[in-house]
């Protein structure tokens, strides 16, 4: 099996982890009901998307 030759260092090991930073998810503000959700998705709350109705959301 290969073995790595010399240690990695320090510097070399942080540039190469430099995108494994988690992104937190993006959400904006339904304007129909208010509630958070992911942009350019219908609201899971109401069920509208661009200020139409898209799916019929029960009322529990």
């Amino acid at each position: 099996m290969p073995v790595p030759k010399r240690r990695t260092s320090k510097t070399r090991k942080r540039i190469r982890r430099s995108h494994h930073a988690l992104i937190p998810v993006r959400t904006v503000v339904c304007k129909q009901c208010g509630h958070a959700k992911l942009p350019h998705t219908v609201c899971n709350n109401c069920g509208h998307y661009r200020g139409r109705e898209i799916l019929a959301v029960e009322e529990a």
